[in-house]
């Protein structure tokens, strides 16, 4: 059987022992390969590693060097692209056309995107008066904050681990990455990416394993980690925070959403519809930005609702490589499991089943798969565990609202403040409601559209900081003043 092996100091290294966990399809439950589980001491030589890099032929390149070796990096991804897309349809059981137009390419542009963010930033410098008449002049330089702990999440493995590996790596720091045990494997390919480019060794290393107790733990507390980035659930986050605060390391989270979709009667239509779906049920609603709560403008509430429910229907099951699939299973059985207790709680608060609401009928070779249906509710209150807690699932609950400042209410009634969407062809009420709501982005008559130079990240429990151009520098760079007496 195949084994995904962890990538310490510019080596795959086997678990001694041959301790492995198994990965499962997401589409059919068969055994895909085997995973080298770290250990504690494995964590320490990644460790290590990624700290004598910063000492050695790493911390001694120029930035112009770095970037060089970023384009490489982007290049290289570019030409094995085949490979990471195989990979990670394989590990999430999402459809081909996703990873070739969205997850994969955006991994492959974050390395370019960064590089020429390093290459353009300025720096701030002052003129400073002294009593002898002399002056001084104030200037401020980045330095690396060193070896960067990047604990990734399985929805999006490739395009959001290298959103925290680009930028950390154009910025000179070095990393250790623990992917997702769902997800391991483009982790492991990005190494072999690294070699082929001539990264030198311990730049990028990676540790395979579990959150307690395992590879995520033992990163998160090591004492040789200067600054830890996670992407993930926020009770996992609320731990790495602990965990953080010996030694007071740098953290950047990107934590739940339980996100709202807002749509007024006055909006496009056809174009609302389509983005709901996509925001509710794009990779089978696996996305910390996706929509779980729509409110629509009474008046064309009921249109809406059966838009939506028609599309919803109109998904077609099947394999990532299937060309006629669109929609794909959920990442685990555990996962399915989850999704599906958020469903039965969804009738026993009283919701009217739209759609879904179970698993599908399907051919023998997929009933084994993680599959469930996408799913719509109407008529839950708010105060429903169902509204009001990320289910991170294909469903979404459909509510009326009558007016603006009523919207506004319900949007920011939640712990979370990831994201929001609005559909609204006003756009002096796009401007007031963008301003209201309290998320790190919102979207106006779009979704999911990005721009790397802009800052990314969530408001009260859905996250600490922010990442995207610039923005990233803050927090994978110390600013250094330096202070010349003329």
């Amino acid at each position: 059987m195949f084994v995904v092996h962890n990538f310490i100091n510019g080596e795959f290294v086997e678990t001694a022992g041959g301790q492995t966990f198994t990965k499962r399809s997401p589409v059919d439950n068969t055994v895909l390969y085997s995973v080298s589980e770290a250990s504690q001491r494995h964590v320490d030589a990644a460790v290590n590693a990624a700290r004598g890099a910063l000492n050695g032929e790493w911390g001694n390149l120029s930035t112009e060097q770095r970037v060089d070796l970023l384009y490489g990096v982007a290049d290289e991804i570019t030409r094995r692209f085949d490979d990471f897309v195989e990979a990670e349809m394989a590990d999430t059981g999402q459809h081909r056309h996703v990873m070739e137009h969205v997850f994969i390419p955006r991994g492959a542009a974050n390395f370019r995107a960064f590089a020429e963010t390093i290459k353009t930033v300025s720096s701030e410098s002052f003129q400073t008066a002294t009593p002898d008449g002399r002056g001084a002049i104030n200037y401020a330089i980045r330095v690396p904050k060193g070896a960067i702990a990047v604990i990734c999440p399985w929805n999006a493995p490739f395009m959001l681990m290298t959103w925290k590996v680009a930028p950390a790596l154009a910025c000179g720091n070095s990393v250790v990455v623990k992917p997702s045990e769902e997800t391991p494997a483009t982790a492991s390919l990005l190494g072999e990416v690294m070699s082929a480019v001539g990264v030198p060794r311990g730049v990028y290393n990676v540790v395979n394993g579990f959150g307690p107790d395992s590879a995520g733990e033992w990163l998160a507390r090591h004492p040789g980690i200067d600054a830890i980035t996670f992407t993930g659930e926020t009770r996992t986050g609320t731990a790495i925070m602990k965990s953080a605060a010996e030694g007071v390391r740098d953290v950047s989270f990107e934590l739940g959403g339980k996100n709202a979709g807002i749509v007024f009667a006055d909006a496009d239509f056809d174009a609302a519809v389509e983005g709901i779906y996509r925001a509710a049920f794009l990779n089978s609603g696996q996305i910390c930005l996706g929509t779980e709560r729509v409110y629509v403008e009474r008046p064309i509430f009921d249109r809406f609702v059966n838009a939506l429910k028609a599309r919803a229907e109109s998904v077609k099951y099947g394999r990532p490589s299937d060309p006629g699939a669109t929609y794909g299973p959920l990442i685990s059985q555990e996962h399915r499991k989850k999704v599906l207790s958020y469903y039965e709680r969804a009738r026993a608060d009283g919701a009217t089943l739209v759609t879904g609401g179970g698993i599908p009928g399907l051919p023998a070779d997929l009933a084994s798969g993680a599959w469930v249906q996408p799913t719509i509710w109407t008529g839950l209150p708010e105060t429903s565990a169902v509204v009001r807690e990320e289910i991170f699932g294909p469903c979404c609950h459909i509510r009326p609202f009558d007016s603006e400042g009523e919207v506004i209410g319900l949007a920011n009634d939640s712990e979370c403040g990831l994201s929001t969407t609005i559909w609204t062809q006003n756009l002096s009420r796009a401007h007031r409601m963008a301003a209201r709501i309290d998320v790190g982005i919102c979207w106006i008559n779009s979704w999911f559209l990005r721009d790397l130079r802009t800052p990314f990240g969530g408001a009260k429990q859905s996250g600490i900081g922010r990442e995207g151009g610039v923005h990233s520098l803050e927090f994978y760079t110390e600013t250094r003043n330096i202070c010349v007496k003329l």
